[in-house]
């Protein structure tokens, strides 16, 4: 591991709702924040990336600061997240691949071998010197709203590697994982200090929280998660608390089988996709890791629901708020990212019910 990156100082932002919530206390209101809030449904989105490609997006430090404070300007929610892409680092590493509209990531040359793996470069943190002055511009802006940062785990960064793109079944990024796992594990070992070198850049420049993107985790079992997987999700969150005493969020989609053991990689937030209710989701945590103290969920909000009609929003929000008490601390959300033709009159709407909804007398 190398040396790590100073940590700037932080903002005192010890009584914003968002991070008391993730450290376990009680705010004066339920914090609520949206995954892809930066972006997809804004119409001030959609002119500023108007021409611009989205990797060289989340390389242009003014762009990045203003997709970031939009839908704090107009939502009023509770965080920030940084504007950018789970392949970034990647990227900026200097590993060929393009975000192609309608697909995804496609990765020029998939990795398949292990001389594909050695081949691999390794992240600098100049490359994304200027992710991290977006960061700094954005700390200068947001007054007392935290600024999330984040990062996508080593297990979702392989699938796109070695799948060349994203895939329905996994297929090839199981075959290995099974065929030869200790091509696997250098791969996953590579991915993780890419990962951790990222998230050291944005922790160095002044993030308030980092949050764990394992979007593809859901594919696998319970017992391949643990043996492939979780090893190296532990490395990158032990990492982060070495050098940031940072709330840390895990979350992936489709792992509500998982969801005990994502926590105990580390993380202090663990979030819930919409499959599962989070008093459920609370009691695995809590069993997960006895006398861990009490868990912290962030959730769940099916998507899709925000195009059902207000009535159809408020009884599903409410619900969501009355499940979330069953936790040690809850961070209202989505069960996952903002679907981009989404009203986002509907999410200004949300973000007023819960906040009214959870305000302490």
């Amino acid at each position: 591991m190398t040396n790590p990156a100073p940590v700037s100082a932080r903002r005192d932002l010890a009584d914003a709702p968002f991070l008391v919530a993730a450290r376990g206390g009680t705010p004066r209101h339920t914090p609520v924040w949206f995954m892809r809030q930066a972006g997809r449904s804004l119409p001030e989105y959609r002119r500023v990336r108007e021409g611009v490609p989205m990797l060289q997006a989340c390389l242009t430090p003014e762009l990045v600061s203003e997709i970031t404070l939009q839908p704090v300007r107009r939502h009023g929610v509770d965080a920030a997240i940084l504007f950018s892409d789970i392949v970034l680092p990647l990227y900026a590493a200097g590993i060929g691949l393009d975000i192609v509209a309608g697909t995804g990531p496609v990765v020029a040359e998939p990795v398949r071998s292990a001389a594909d793996v050695a081949a691999l470069p390794q992240l600098d943190q100049g490359a994304v010197a200027p992710v991290a002055e977006a960061v700094r511009l954005l700390v200068g802006e947001l007054g007392s709203t935290p600024l999330i940062g984040f990062a996508g785990a080593p297990f979702t960064l392989a699938s796109y590697l070695v799948e060349g793109g994203p895939s329905r079944n996994h297929e090839r990024t199981k075959a290995l994982m099974h065929s030869d796992p200790q091509t696997w594990h250098a791969l996953l070992e590579k991915l993780s200090e890419t990962t951790l070198e990222f998230l050291k850049a944005q922790l160095a420049a002044g993030v308030d929280a980092i949050q764990l993107f394992d979007s593809w985790a859901g594919a696998l079992s319970l017992r391949d998660y643990r043996e492939f997987v979780l090893p190296h999700s532990e490395r990158i969150f032990a990492g982060v608390a070495e050098i940031a005493d940072v709330p840390k969020i895990h979350f992936g989609v489709g792992t509500g089988e998982l969801l005990g053991a994502m926590r105990t990689a580390g993380a202090d937030v663990v979030g819930v996709d919409w499959r599962v209710p989070l008093d459920d989701a609370a009691a695995r945590l809590r069993a997960a890791v006895p006398g861990a103290g009490e868990p912290v969920v962030q959730g769940n909000l099916d998507p899709a629901v925000l195009f059902a009609g207000w009535d159809a929003v408020e009884r599903e929000v409410r619900r969501i708020l009355a499940e979330g008490k069953a936790a040690g601390g809850h961070i209202f959300n989505l069960g996952h990212g903002v679907l981009p033709t989404t009203d986002p009159e509907v999410l200004t709407r949300v973000v007023e019910l819960v906040h009214t909804t959870s305000k302490q007398r």
